[in-house]
């Protein structure tokens, strides 16, 4: 299972990690996603600050909360810099939001060590948090430039459906010899997957944990375990229900899952049966929307989903609930993907000034 998984992954670097990490991590609720790619933001800072000579500890292991409290707001400033300046494992230099996300997680650490820890008798392991006078990097593209580009990859309209009868009807002539049986073996499932993220706008790890019991065909609603474990229940469009229906019909039976097997996406693997991954999911998409010609990943699938709903119901709080986000901040974006109540306001300016003129 991916959260097998990832609990590995987090346990590896933990390992790694001086007590101070550990207990941070036991008092912390996020994701276990968020939790691993936390981590391993604490590694690369804590490796920066050996590396720059501020920690002479040998390891990460050893590093002191001591340090931590002594660093200034120019050290911060010294690393983001540093971040700024290192490229990735694709050759690329980090964005903001990378490095956006590394502060994020110094913040929770230092709120930790700060305030919520009661190590010393009660007490934090220290008061002052350099963290707080670090502000996140501002996005230097403005909404509409960003909605602009989000819009280009997105499957929204009819797109959404000439992808799916593309898949159904025209991807195995296009797809080599090799590669043909495992995609007739999946297709209703791959089917499936895209349209419920496309029907509910739900994350790709959402997808991936989606077990038997928590499809509800007849009611057209779905429970899923959110960011952060809370439970929540979406409805499904109409229009996929039957994609999913197909792709039940056959489940069982094509990939020889007994009562036992809860995940409702399975997969065949060396002859066992086994829960899709939320990489398997990701890759399957990148497939087959490079073949179709306009490549996304599964989260523009779930931005096509919150774009739709927000151009028919105009209500940032129900794209929010339908999304699982805790605000509406996260969906001003989808506010600018539709920018014809921008052009007609622009057009009706225009109008008024000819109209002006030609009364003069």
């Amino acid at each position: 299972m991916e959260s097998t998984k990832y609990l590995s992954l987090i346990k590896t670097e933990l390992d790694n990690m001086p007590d101070f990490v550990k207990q941070y991590n036991l008092g912390t609720n996020h994701s276990l996603t968020t939790t691993y790619q936390y981590l391993t933001e604490i590694r690369r800072f804590f490796n920066w600050l050996r590396q720059e000579g501020i920690s002479t500890a040998k390891d990460n292991q050893h590093i002191l909360p001591d340090t931590l409290a002594n660093l200034r707001r120019n050290d911060i400033m010294l690393y983001i810099d540093n971040l700024g300046h290192t490229k990735n494992k694709q050759g690329h230099l980090n964005s903001p939001t990378t490095i956006n996300r590394s502060i994020n997680a110094l913040r929770s650490l230092f709120k930790f060590l700060t305030i919520t820890s009661d190590n010393n008798n009660g007490e934090p392991y220290f008061e002052r948090n350099v963290m707080l006078k670090i502000e996140s990097l501002n996005d230097t593209k403005t909404l509409n430039y960003r909605a602009h580009v989000l819009e280009s990859h997105m499957y929204t309209g009819n797109l959404k459906f000439e992808f799916l009868k593309f898949i159904d009807h025209d991807y195995e002539n296009k797809c080599n010899k090799q590669a043909k049986p495992g995609f007739k073996m999946n297709k209703e499932r791959d089917m499936a997957i895209i349209a419920l993220i496309l029907g509910t706008g739900i994350r790709v790890s959402e997808c991936a944990g989606v077990d038997m019991q928590d499809l509800n065909i007849k009611d057209a609603v779905l429970d899923v375990t959110r960011k952060g474990g809370q439970k929540d229940s979406v409805p499904i469009a109409e229009w996929t229900l039957n994609y999913i229906k197909n792709y039940k019909k056959i489940r069982a039976e094509r990939y020889m899952a007994d009562s036992k097997q809860t995940a409702f996406f399975l997969t065949r693997w060396h002859n066992k049966t086994k829960r899709m991954t939320t990489n398997a999911i990701e890759k399957m998409v990148s497939k087959y929307s490079a073949s179709f010609g306009h490549p996304l990943t599964p989260h523009k699938l779930r931005h096509t989903l919150a774009s739709e709903l927000y151009a028919v119901t105009k209500d940032q709080v129900l794209v929010a609930q339908q999304l699982g986000q805790k605000g509406t901040t996260a969906t001003d974006l989808y506010t600018h993907v539709d920018q014809k109540k921008q052009r007609a306001a622009l057009d009706a300016i225009s109008n008024d000034h000819q109209n002006l003129n030609e009364t003069k």
